[in-house]
């Protein structure tokens, strides 16, 4: 279970997809540099959106790796065919 948070917004997603789209959604209502977007897995901290960064940033050890993996088996089993590399 994925939970994205920021000031005023907290909502929970099955998949990772969905988390990061929301997340990138809220990315223009970030105005201020203390604000900032959070992804959980579970209990753990794996995204963070800020204008601190230029980038957002992936937090932990194989977190960018583990959930790259994630987003192709979400898209696979969701029938995108540019994520099995079939032409349509």
């Amino acid at each position: 279970m994925f939970k994205v948070i920021t000031r005023g917004f907290s909502q929970e997603f099955e998949r990772w997809t969905d988390a990061l789209n929301a997340a990138k959604s809220l990315q223009p209502k970030c105005k201020s540099l203390f604000e900032d977007i959070r992804i959980f897995d579970g209990e753990d901290l794996v995204w963070v959106y800020s204008r601190s960064h230029t980038y957002p940033q992936y937090i932990g050890p194989g977190t960018y790796n583990r959930l790259a993996i994630l987003f192709l088996q979400e898209a696979i089993d969701n029938g995108e065919e540019w994520a099995v590399g079939e032409e349509k």
